[in-house]
């Protein structure tokens, strides 16, 4: 069993842990992700690794609740242990000295840009991170980001913190300003990854984004993440996470995120009277 060796809630939906598994820690690289499954049976899923301390050997995941699986990890407590943690999966991140580069994180994709950025920082580059969302209450990794950024800006939808508006925007502006930034990384929601890939597609920059697309096996057995990219079809469990995001078929990978969507949305359900029912047992 992989133990939870610490737990925090970071807003209203997302949840960090940090996860007792020497072997990975000891190998895992920024860009790479893990799968987990909480119990013998129950369902697996993919995260990114969102920080790892080899040392102690502990792996960071966040994750926002959005159905039955995650909301069933979140009700977990330290000392509690998972049934499986497999990893290190997909293709590391490619850190060299490009000069200037920029990280983009949206929601959860927040948490996926901080081993990027600072590994990007220690090879010696000028890091700048923009991270955005809806209001303050929903930012998350914060002080994580500004620790291993040499410039963080942050945007809200509402105003509410930072600078009011999105991340593109930001994005637009700062590639209009400097013609040394070299490269672009986006991590976050798919439409939020596809707008900022339309807003660098004018500029001379290499835009690499990370798709944490629905997998089995994690393995490139079932097929299940394919992906076309540059009219190609690729996993994303061995060929990446990370790809150009210029050539990514956006249209397709976002319908292939939602074909599961009723099937999830019944299982939640489930999940949701089952616990009632204990509840109501257990009051008895």
């Amino acid at each position: 069993m992989y133990q939870i060796i610490q737990k925090e809630r970071l807003n209203e939906q997302i949840y960090s842990m940090w996860i007792e598994a020497p072997q990975i820690a000891s190998v895992v690289q920024p860009g790479q992700f893990i799968i987990l499954m909480i119990k013998e049976k129950g369902e697996r899923i993919p995260l990114t690794v969102a920080d790892f301390n080899r040392k102690e050997g502990l792996i960071r995941i966040v994750f926002q609740v959005v159905g039955k699986t995650s909301e069933e990890l979140s009700t977990l407590s330290e000392g509690d242990g998972l049934y499986s943690f497999i990893g290190p999966l997909g293709k590391k991140t490619e850190i060299k000295n490009y000069g200037t580069v920029i990280n983009v994180g949206g929601g959860t994709g927040i948490a996926c840009i901080h081993p990027i950025a600072r590994a990007l920082k220690e090879a010696g580059n000028q890091v700048i991170s923009i991270i955005g969302a809806r209001n303050k209450d929903l930012l998350i990794m914060e002080e994580e980001l500004k620790k291993v950024s040499s410039k963080l800006i942050i945007t809200t939808d509402d105003g509410s913190y930072g600078q009011k508006g999105f991340v593109t925007q930001v994005l637009k502006r700062l590639l209009e300003e400097d013609n040394s930034i070299k490269k672009v990384w986006a991590i976050g929601p798919a439409i939020m990854m596809k707008v900022t890939c339309e807003t660098t597609r004018p500029f001379p920059v290499e835009t690499i984004v990370s798709l944490n697309s629905i997998m089995v096996d994690g393995t490139g057995m079932c097929g299940s993440c394919r992906v076309t990219i540059g009219g190609e079809s690729k996993f994303v469990c061995t060929d990446g996470p990370e790809f150009d995001g210029q050539l990514v078929d956006w249209e397709e990978f976002m319908n292939r995120l939602i074909r599961y969507q009723e099937a999830e949305k019944k299982s939640w359900a489930i999940y949701h009277k089952e616990s009632h029912h204990c509840h109501c047992e257990g009051r008895k």
